[in-house]
């Protein structure tokens, strides 16, 4: 699918940096066997086409008091390509919404909120969902513990 094809260092590299985006180009090469240019070299058009997405950090939300997550499944009123990409948008905008997927089956979307208690959800609800004419429905899961939290893939650093 993707026009760069992975080697088994790339794939190393993609490993190293998926569990921390901290390691450096010049510590990559400790567990590699790459020079740190090497390194950047690999790391590069993995950028550029994609590969790497994203550079981030995880922030633990309860250390930001926001102590609630909550997974909301939600069904439009009418699944008009432009309604759809409207709704897209307004959840990209929303930084209390954590993850938003578009699916199959019985309801639209589901997404993944945070909040700080109940009455910071119920304002995100009637702001995002009350006030919009093209929500039919929705359903709230409060997460109760979170047993495992991450976006890191399996990488089989084997596989060509």
């Amino acid at each position: 699918m993707w026009p760069l094809q992975l080697d088994s260092f790339d794939r190393k590299v993609l490993k190293i940096m998926q569990d921390s985006n901290r390691t450096t180009y010049e510590q990559i090469p400790e567990q590699t066997g790459l020079s740190p240019t090497a390194v950047q070299r690999r790391v590069k058009p993995m950028c550029e086409q994609q590969i790497i997405s994203s550079d981030v950090s995880m922030v633990n939300a309860k250390a930001l008091g926001r102590a609630m997550t909550l997974i909301v499944r939600i069904s439009l009123e009418r699944e008009h390509i432009n309604l759809i990409d409207l709704f897209k948008k307004e959840m990209l905008q929303r930084e209390e919404v954590q993850q938003c997927y578009y699916v199959t089956g019985s309801t639209d979307f589901i997404i993944v909120v945070t909040a700080f208690d109940m009455g910071d959800y119920e304002r995100f609800t009637r702001d995002a969902f009350f006030d919009n004419a093209n929500i039919r429905s929705f359903q709230t899961h409060v997460v109760m513990d979170a047993v495992k939290v991450g976006l890191t893939l399996p990488i089989d650093e084997k596989q060509n």
